[in-house]
């Protein structure tokens, strides 16, 4: 681990038990399995989404963009503004936003998996039951007298 990822993580631990995992010649920043920040380039990006994005870029944050071939790729992580950059507790509300987006995406992506068990409960239900097989009679031994 280089020594921006180990400081980045202290600038954050005041948000929790934070862990990096290395990904795609960058890191991975998660609080409870959920990634909620992105390092790369020397540079940390918090996760946004429809609620949080309009904070980020009203502070003049920039997204993470990344070069896919013929075009380039925005992401949905953003820096956090500058003067929250180096400062923890400037930092702290920034990271929450981007912990929350996180929490809310999952819990988008764990919305729509009952909707298709939903679906092959009800086809299993269109489904004829099979008959019960008939109860099979215990054999009775007689001994000899």
């Amino acid at each position: 681990m280089d020594s921006f990822v180990e400081y980045t993580l202290e600038l954050l631990e005041k948000v929790g038990p934070i862990q990096a995992r290395s990904m795609f010649g960058g890191w991975g920043v998660y609080l409870g399995g959920r990634m909620f920040g992105l390092i790369g380039g020397g540079q940390l990006y918090l996760k946004v989404d429809d609620v949080t994005k309009p904070d980020f870029q009203a502070a003049g944050c920039r997204p993470f963009v990344y070069d896919g071939g013929e075009k380039s790729v925005e992401m949905g992580y953003w820096t956090p503004p500058a003067d929250a950059a180096d400062d923890a507790y400037a930092l702290l509300p920034w990271a929450r936003r981007a912990v929350d987006a996180a929490n809310r995406a999952a819990l988008k992506k764990a919305a729509k998996k009952p909707r298709a068990k939903a679906v092959s409960d009800k086809q299993a239900a269109t489904k004829k039951p099979r008959a019960k097989a008939p109860a099979r009679k215990r054999a009775t031994r007689v001994k000899p007298s």
